[in-house]
């Protein structure tokens, strides 16, 4: 009983790392930059 305790305590401790590293590294924009062409449009 013992062991499975300890298992969950790791388990839920891992879970909580994981989700503060989510929250802080999930969170990153991609770098943009313009992005520049023609068009050409035809009017009949």
């Amino acid at each position: 009983m013992i062991r499975l305790l300890k298992l969950l305590l790791v388990l839920v401790f891992v879970a909580f790392v994981g989700l503060v590293g989510f929250a802080y590294l999930g969170d990153i924009a991609p770098q943009t930059e313009p992005v520049t062409g023609e068009i050409t449009i035809e009017l009949e």
